[in-house]
């Protein structure tokens, strides 16, 4: 069984990885994902590191044959393993648990959405150079409006609030205060630095070149500027001999002038130090088309990360191909996800698109230490792609594309896996 000794994951030849099958299009991909999966681990390592999978309910499927949408059991199985995988879960109608994935994400901690953005040879992109596109988000999953805090528009919880804001706070400047609603979005130091840690960490560990803090602290002073200066801190405190933060080159520019601040960066640069940098996110947005080059990981609030991380994905083809985990580095929990929805509409159709599992699972293996298994799916999705074959989705925009069915994919795969 996984374990965590000394902060440092412990990994058998034989790893239980719990899953959901997924509601919608889930019980398609999934079993496709686990035979490519199977498959690449067969070939990489010719049967010394297997995967034992093990079903676990959720979703529609669990309320269906329990009663429940996410049973105790499951949560219980995740805690126990340490890792798993799921498809696509239906979000409850009504009163109870608000989102199946959110509730996941909070009862085990996972305080890291990692979301890394490529682009495929062979997937049609409205870029012009999409090569250039190559970034990991680090979304923090706990905090910001995952946090929850509303009250609705004329509610007694509602009025409360408004009367703490104005007789307590001396809040004066709410336009139509008896026809709002009202949120609170709570960022903490603690969460912004367990966030921004994971992300030097790993942008250290895989040679990147940049972090870049994302935010809209020009407008939310302390909780998206305190996102800011907490990361900026925590790069200076914790990792002083490694990097070199923007901030820095700020302080040196007023000091010393710009010309010195400048000579500081390349030198830092030389050195092959991290460069933790920051930006706002509306001009973040812009600037990834523009000159996406220049970033590569990032690390951001809850809200910021859901609009980059659909905003990245569609640059480089599409949700359809956009892998998403959610982790807690301290504890070695991880859960590997499809980021797109159930997509009713085909389901039970064989026209899905698995890759955003795939590639979930591609993030499984290399977060087990299995890279050599994970760059065999890798490869075999790309070759496929640039033979344009692929599901419908993709391959209808390729010149002369093959449309695959969902289990013709994954055999396809499978094909030039074992080749």
């Amino acid at each position: 069984m996984l374990k965590v000794i000394n902060g440092k994951l412990s990994v058998p030849d034989m790893v239980t990885v719990p899953y959901i099958i997924g509601d919608g299009v889930g019980p398609e991909i999934m079993p496709v994902c686990q035979a490519v999966v199977n498959a690449a681990l067969e070939k990489a390592y010719e049967g010394t590191k297997k995967i034992e999978w093990k079903e676990v309910l959720a979703g529609e499927r669990s309320f269906q044959q329990n009663g429940s949408w996410l049973p105790d059991e499951t949560l219980d199985t995740f805690k126990e393993y340490l890792i798993g995988i799921k498809g696509p879960l239906t979000t409850p109608v009504g009163g109870g648990i608000r989102s199946l994935n959110v509730a996941l994400r909070q009862t085990l901690d996972l305080y890291a959405c990692l979301r890394p953005v490529r682009w495929f040879r062979g997937v049609n992109s409205p870029l012009k150079e999409p090569q250039k596109v190559n970034m990991v988000i680090f979304r923090e999953n706990t905090e910001d409006i995952y946090a929850g805090i509303e009250w609705k528009e004329g509610t007694p919880e509602a009025a409360k609030f408004l009367h703490f804001l104005e007789t307590e706070m001396k809040v004066k400047n709410i336009r139509f205060p008896d026809s709002s609603s009202f949120g609170v979005k709570p960022v903490s130091r603690e969460g912004t630095e367990r966030l921004v840690r994971s992300a030097i960490e790993y942008a250290l560990e895989h040679k990147y070149p940049s972090v870049t803090l994302v935010h809209k602290g020009n407008i939310m002073k302390y909780t998206e500027g305190g996102f800011k200066l907490w990361g900026y801190a925590l790069a200076r405190r914790e990792f002083s001999d490694k990097v070199f933060t923007m901030m820095e080159y700020d302080i040196i520019s007023k000091e010393e002038g710009k010309e010195m601040a400048k000579n500081y960066l390349r030198s830092a640069m030389q050195e092959g130090k991290l460069i933790i940098k920051d930006v706002i996110a509306d001009a973040f947005l812009q600037n990834t088309l523009l000159k996406p080059e220049e970033y590569s990981v990032i690390a951001t609030l809850n809200l910021n990360g859901d609009y980059i991380s659909d905003q990245l994905a569609a640059m480089v083809g599409g949700i359809g191909i956009a892998p998403g985990a959610n982790i807690n580095y301290k504890t070695g929990h991880a859960i590997f996800e499809a980021t797109h929805g159930t997509a009713p509409d085909i389901a039970g159709e064989n026209k899905a698109n698995p890759s955003s599992l795939l590639l979930s699972a591609v993030m499984m293996l290399e977060y087990l230490e299995w890279g050599k298994a994970a760059l065999l799916i890798i490869k075999a999705i790309e070759d496929c792609f640039e033979q344009n074959k692929a599901t419908g989705d993709l391959a209808r925009f390729m010149e002369n594309g093959t449309i695959l069915t969902t289990s013709t994919f994954g055999e396809e795969l499978i094909t030039l896996i074992k080749s």
